[in-house]
């Protein structure tokens, strides 16, 4: 029978104590840093995909009891499952692991994660629906309910769709997180790929104010003179 519990027996076959210590640095764990509390088995994302596989047809409430682990690798392990179930499912099934989501968000909090499922689950459930649910992920007090919301729009960028990219960039201008900053930067640069043009009307208005990591990521691929000109404003 798959359950959580077998499935994390496996992951803690494959854990490493000496690569566990790695993520821990390399994910920002210490106290004050943006990854504070998160432990790792030290397994790798390939294992775990191998692992996600394995358990593809894990209950949703046994997938949800591996997203509250404490554990990294768990977490990260439950979204590549949901993310998997999702694209399998009809739209029934789609909206109610949208909602297990949605009202679990407090687990998705680490940005591989977060990477990891909001454009694949969030993303492509609200393609034809109502996003209000973004703004309100995008007002909260949640580093990662934040970034939940605008890497969710990559999926809407990729069918054309760069609207809701555009406002709630401009809604995350003055965010303080780094993170953050990143992330709207690299989703300004994907609509870039796409409109080169409306890229650049929005950062007519507003490059001044983003921060300059944001500025920097979203000006990536612009000519050498261009980018030069946008970081002098």
């Amino acid at each position: 029978m798959l359950t959580a519990a077998t499935l994390q027996r496996d992951l803690r076959r494959l854990a490493s104590a000496v690569r566990a210590k790695t993520s821990a640095w390399f994910f920002k764990t210490a106290d004050g840093q943006y990854g504070a509390g998160d432990v790792f088995l030290g397994v790798t994302v390939p294992q775990q995909r191998e692992v996600a596989k394995k358990f593809r047809d894990l209950s949703l409430s046994e997938v949800l009891k591996l997203l509250k682990s404490p554990y990294h690798e768990h977490r990260l392990t439950a979204v590549l499952i949901l993310d998997d179930q999702f694209q399998r499912a009809d739209e029934t099934r789609r909206a109610r692991i949208a909602r297990a989501y949605l009202g679990s968000t407090k687990y998705v909090n680490n940005w591989d994660i977060v990477d990891s499922s909001a454009p694949q689950i969030l993303g492509t459930y609200l393609l034809d629906k109502p996003r209000a649910v973004l703004y309100r992920l995008a007002r909260s007090n949640n580093l990662w309910e934040r970034r939940i919301s605008i890497l969710a729009t990559q999926t809407f960028i990729r069918h054309g769709q760069f609207n809701d990219t555009l406002k709630l960039a401009k809604l995350l201008l003055q965010d303080k997180e780094d993170l953050m900053h990143k992330a709207v930067g690299w989703m300004l640069r994907e609509v870039g790929d796409r409109d080169r043009k409306l890229e650049e009307r929005f950062l007519n208005r507003h490059a001044g104010r983003m921060p300059r990591t944001m500025l920097r990521y979203a000006i990536e691929k612009f000519p050498s003179v261009l980018k030069k000109r946008y970081m002098a404003l």
